[in-house]
C-alpha cells in the first residue's frame, strides 16, 4: 500500500515501517525569511519532520476578517523543499504558551465556558474557521494526487526507517499527520466535541492519519483520546512509564512522545529556566530504545513578538492561582536558541539521532549574518499616552461597570477607565475587584500607584470629589487550564470603601492600532518625555544589519517596534533583559525605533 499510514505497531510510508523524528518550530514564531535557516538546523540535528501549530487568533483579528491564512500554506512549502515531513496541529486550541490557547478573544468573550465542547455557538465559528484554513493543509497532503511528488529537498527520496529525508518521494506534499484539538484530557471530557471536529477534518479532506495528544495519566489519556484515532503522549522524561500508561488505553499502534519537552518556558518576574543537555539526551535516547518515534518540543522555540506571548496560572495541578505572563522570548532552552543558534544541546541531540539516520547528516548551515557593529539611539521624541490613545485607540464610551477588553474588542494592549468620585466625602479606600491584570492609577492628574490581582487596593485613602484614571493591561490571557479564556481588564467593578462607582468611561488601544506606520509617524512631538509614560521615539543608524539584541536601560515596561515590526513586551523585572531583533526587520541607514512605555521611560536604547 503505497503512503503514510498508522501500522498495527509502526508507522508506515509505502508498507515499510518509519521512525518520525521530529521537531517543533513554530512558523509564526520565526520571520519568515529565516525559515529556510531554521528548517536546515532540524535536518542538521539529524530530524526527518517539523512540527507547527496554527493559532487561530493570530489570523482571525475579528470574526470573518482573516489576516495571512496563507502563511501556514507558504510555511509547509519551505517545509518541503527542506526535505522534511511536516505534522500540522490546527487546533482549534494550542495552548503553545500562546495568548489565549490561540482561540481568539472575541470568541471566548461571548461563549465563555462553552469553549471547547459541543455547543453549538462555539462550534459554528470552528467550522467556519476550519473552512478557511484547511485548504493550506489539504491542498499539502502526503499522497495527494497532482501535486508534483519527488519535488523535495535534500534527502528528498523519502522515509525509511533511520533516514532523515522527507517532504519528497511518491506522495508529494509534506504532511502527513494532523492532530484533533490539543492536550483536550487536561481540560474536558466532551467525547461528542473531539468527535465532532475528527468527523469535520475528514469532511475538509484529511485524509492523512489523524491524533491527538495528552499527558500520560488516566483522566487525561480518557478524556482526550478519540476511538479509533491514535493517541500519542506528551511527557519530560520517564519515557518507559509514559509509554505504559499510553498502552493501558491503546495496546497496539504505533508509540510517540508528541511533546518531548527538552526544555522550558520563562515567565515575568521568576528565574531563568533551564535544563542540563546530558539530562536532556537521555531521556531522549530513553525514547528511542523503547522504539518510539518523538516530537522534541521546542526544537526552536522562537520569539512571541507582538505581544502574543501567553500567561499560566500558578496553584499547584488546579492552575487556578497567581498569574504567570510568559516572557517575550520563547527561546524555551531548545537545542536551536532564539538567534537559530546552536546550543550543547543540539549536539547532544544530534549524537543520540545520528546512529538513526541512513549516512551522515548534513552540517549546520552558517549562522546568519549579525550586526556589524553596536549602535545607539536617543529617544527625544515623546507623546503622552493620553495624545497616542486620542489618535489611534476606540472611541471612548460609557458604562455603568467598567467593561472587560472582549467588550472594547481589546485583544493585547490597553484600556483608560475613567471614573468620577463623588464629593464632598472623606478620604476612603479606593479599589478594584476582578482586575487583570495591572493597573496605573492616577488621582486628579497625579499617580497613586500600581494595582494587581494581589494587590488590588490603593495604599492612599481617596478623598471626593476626585478623577481617577486607570490604565489597565493584559499581560497575556492564560493558555492553559480551566481558567483558559477568561476576560480581561476590570471584571468585577472599581470600589470606594464598600460602595461600587458606576458611570465608568473607558477607551482601548489596540497594539495592532502601530501596524499603520503613517498613523504613528503623524502624532504630535511634545518635548522629551523625561521619563513619563508614553511613545518615544527616534532612530538607530545602522551599517550593516544582522541578528541583533535590544536593551533598554532604565526603562520599565511597554513594547518596543524597529521599522514598523513589533518586537513584543519588555519589563525591567527581568528575567528577559533584552528583546531578539532578527536581522531582516533591519536596514543598512536609518532605522525607526518606537517606544511605548506605560510607567517610566529611560532615554536610550542600545542595538547589539
Amino acid at each position: 500500500m503505497n503512503g503514510f499510514r498508522v501500522g498495527e505497531d509502526d508507522f508506515e510510508l509505502d508498507g515499510r515501517p518509519v521512525r518520525l523524528l521530529s521537531g517543533a518550530l513554530h512558523y509564526f514564531r520565526v520571520h519568515e525569511a529565516q525559515w529556510g535557516h531554521r528548517l536546515a538546523m532540524l535536518r542538521a540535528m539529524g530530524l526527518n519532520c517539523v512540527e507547527t501549530y496554527v493559532p487561530w487568533n493570530l489570523h482571525e483579528p475579528h470574526p470573518g476578517t482573516y489576516r495571512d491564512v496563507e502563511a501556514l500554506g507558504r510555511f509547509l512549502d519551505a517545509v518541503r523543499g527542506a526535505g522534511l515531513w511536516a505534522i500540522v496541529r490546527p487546533g482549534p486550541y494550542i495552548c503553545a504558551e500562546w495568548e489565549n490557547g490561540g482561540l481568539p478573544h472575541w470568541l471566548t468573550g461571548a461563549v465563555g465556558s462553552r469553549a471547547r465542547t459541543r455547543d453549538e455557538e462555539y462550534l459554528g465559528h470552528v467550522e467556519r474557521w476550519f473552512r478557511r484554513l484547511l485548504p493550506q493543509i489539504v491542498s499539502r497532503q502526503h499522497g495527494r494526487a497532482g501535486d508534483g511528488a519527488g519535488r523535495g529537498g535534500a534527502g528528498g527520496g523519502g522515509m525509511d526507517g533511520g533516514s532523515t529525508g522527507g517532504g519528497g518521494g511518491t506522495g508529494g506534499g509534506p504532511v502527513i499527520m494532523v492532530q484533533v484539538e490539543n492536550e483536550y484530557g487536561s481540560y474536558g471530557s466532551d467525547q461528542v466535541y473531539l468527535r465532532h471536529l475528527a468527523d469535520l477534518l475528514r469532511a475538509e479532506g484529511v485524509t492523512v492519519p489523524l491524533f491527538t495528544s495528552d499527558g500520560p495519566e488516566d483522566h487525561m489519556l480518557t478524556g482526550g483520546s478519540v476511538p479509533g484515532v491514535l493517541a500519542t503522549a506528551n511527557f519530560g522524561s520517564g519515557a518507559r512509564a509514559g509509554f505504559a500508561a499510553l498502552r493501558r488505553h491503546r495496546p497496539s499502534g504505533p508509540l510517540m512522545c508528541m511533546e518531548f519537552w527538552c526544555g522550558w518556558f520563562d515567565h515575568w518576574g521568576a528565574e531563568h529556566v533551564a535544563r542540563d543537555a546530558g539530562d536532556a539526551a537521555e531521556a531522549l535516547r530513553e525514547i528511542l530504545a523503547c522504539g518510539a518515534s518523538v516530537n522534541l518540543y521546542m526544537a526552536h522555540g522562537g520569539t512571541n513578538f507582538a505581544g502574543w506571548a501567553g500567561a499560566n496560572r500558578g496553584g499547584g495541578s488546579l492552575h487556578d492561582g497567581e498569574l504567570q505572563p510568559d516572557v517575550t522570548s520563547y527561546d524555551y532552552d531548545a537545542p536551536i536558541d532564539e538567534s537559530g543558534r546552536v546550543t550543547p544541546k543540539f549536539w547532544a541531540f544530534r549524537d543520540v539521532l545520528a546512529p538513526y539516520a541512513s549516512g551522515p547528516l548534513p552540517q549546520p548551515p552558517a549562522p546568519l549574518p549579525s550586526l556589524g557593529a553596536p549602535a545607539s539611539a536617543a529617544l527625544t521624541d515623546w507623546c503622552s499616552l493620553e495624545t497616542v490613545l486620542d489618535a489611534l485607540g476606540t472611541p471612548e464610551s460609557e458604562h455603568a461597570v467598567p467593561p472587560t477588553f472582549e467588550d472594547l474588542d481589546v485583544d493585547r494592549g490597553l484600556v483608560r477607565y475613567a471614573v468620577t468620585v463623588p464629593g464632598p466625602r472623606e478620604p476612603y479606600p479606593l479599589s478594584v475587584r476582578g482586575l487583570r491584570d495591572r493597573a496605573v492609577v492616577y488621582v486628579d492628574g497625579e499617580r497613586a500607584g500600581v494595582l494587581t490581582e494581589g494587590t488590588p487596593t490603593l495604599v492612599a485613602p481617596v478623598a471626593g470629589h476626585a478623577r481617577v484614571e486607570l490604565w489597565v493591561e493584559s499581560l497575556g490571557r492564560v493558555n492553559y487550564g480551566p481558567r483558559t479564556g477568561e476576560p480581561k481588564g476590570i471584571t468585577g467593578g472599581i470600589l470606594h470603601e464598600r460602595q461600587y462607582l458606576h458611570g465608568v468611561r473607558a477607551r482601548g488601544l489596540r497594539l495592532d492600532a502601530f501596524d499603520v506606520p503613517s498613523a504613528v509617524r503623524a502624532l504630535p512631538r511634545a518635548g522629551s518625555g523625561e521619563g513619563r509614560p508614553g511613545l518615544y521615539r527616534g532612530t538607530v543608524e545602522v551599517g550593516s544589519p544582522g541578528d541583533a539584541r535590544i536593551e533598554l536601560p532604565g526603562w520599565t515596561r511597554g513594547f518596543l517596534w524597529v521599522n514598523g515590526f513589533n518586537l513584543g513586551r519588555y519589563w525591567s523585572v527581568g528575567p528577559q533583559t533584552s528583546l531578539y531583533v532578527p536581522g531582516p526587520v533591519l536596514r543598512d541607514g536609518a532605522n525607526e525605533v518606537w517606544v511605548l512605555e506605560l510607567e517610566e521611560g529611560g532615554e536610550r536604547v542600545e542595538l547589539a
